[in-house]
């Protein structure tokens, strides 16, 4: 399967998402408790079990987790930078500032798993574990301020947040969860990805990118064209081996994280522009992935 056929089922899932919510009894406030579900149960279900049951190795933790967490706090200082100017819309720029930065980790496991088997796995396994946490305290962050929210406060009860730190302290404690728990959350987990996406479909307004425009295609420039070009021009002087390598360049150009969109529609912001951010993202990532393995081959 190509990478673009990867992908492929995801963007469906948002369009079925779009086409229940408008033509069917399945309407707005259906979702409404949709998104909350995920929200609060699924997704960190996903995010714990991802981080928990791959074993992080200490000696890659350096290196491919400084990799992959220099090119997240490159997103987030360029994502930020854009709120800095005064003719950005502020509540579009704090709902969608993290489509920059934040990717689909479930796309990620899939494409490592192609790339480079068990050890691919185990290197996003890595970079999940270190960057997530990264990602969401940095994505809470403009909506808890623009909402006016306390932003401490937020980041504590942040689903998201606590899932992923939990998953990271649990797997360098050496926990191992019962087969019973593991696979319950696993299962718990995998419905996050479908619902997700619907939940993507259903608040989508592809009109709403036409309120920033610039801001949009900024927001999308920066994650799939910056972000992998300055992958393409460092990875080769990191200490890591080729399906690492591989990995990074992958990482840099991945579509953002479909909780992009449940993540800010449960804090009060933007949810209709950063559901058009995540499914133009969705089909960019069916171009910017395969375009950055191939380029870094041709590099190599």
């Amino acid at each position: 399967m190509t990478t673009a056929a990867l992908l492929l089922p995801d963007f469906m899932l948002i369009v079925l998402g779009y086409a229940l919510a408008r033509w069917s009894a399945l309407d707005r406030p259906l979702w409404d408790s949709a998104e909350r579900l995920v929200y609060y149960l699924l997704f960190p279900c996903l995010l714990f079990v991802a981080i928990v049951r791959q074993p992080i190795a200490l000696g890659t933790l350096a290196s491919l987790g400084g990799a992959g967490l220099a090119l997240t706090t490159l997103g987030i200082v360029l994502a930020f930078a854009l709120g800095r100017s005064g003719s950005v819309d502020a509540s579009a720029h704090a709902a969608g500032a993290q489509i920059a930065f934040r990717f689909n980790s479930y796309i990620a496991l899939a494409l490592a798993e192609r790339l480079g088997g068990a050890g691919g796995v185990a290197a996003m396994a890595v970079i999940i574990a270190v960057v997530v946490p990264l990602c969401n305290v940095a994505a809470v962050w403009p909506l808890a301020r623009a909402g006016g929210q306390h932003y401490g406060r937020e980041l504590l009860r942040n689903p998201l947040i606590v899932a992923t730190v939990a998953g990271l302290a649990a797997n360098l404690g050496g926990l191992v969860l019962p087969e019973v728990a593991a696979t319950t959350l696993q299962r718990l987990g995998a419905a996050a990805l479908p619902l997700g996406l619907m939940a993507v479909g259903a608040g989508l307004r592809i009109g709403a990118l036409r309120e920033a425009p610039r801001l949009a295609a900024a927001l999308l420039s920066i994650r799939h064209l910056v972000l992998p070009a300055v992958t393409l021009l460092l990875v080769r002087q990191l200490a890591l081996t080729p399906v690492q390598q591989q990995i990074v360049v992958m990482f840099s150009a991945l579509p953002t994280a479909a909780s992009a969109y449940v993540l800010a529609a449960r804090m009060g912001g933007r949810g209709e522009f950063v559901a058009g951010l995540v499914t133009v993202s969705t089909l960019l990532g069916m171009l910017s992935v395969p375009l950055a393995l191939a380029l870094h081959d041709a590099l190599r």
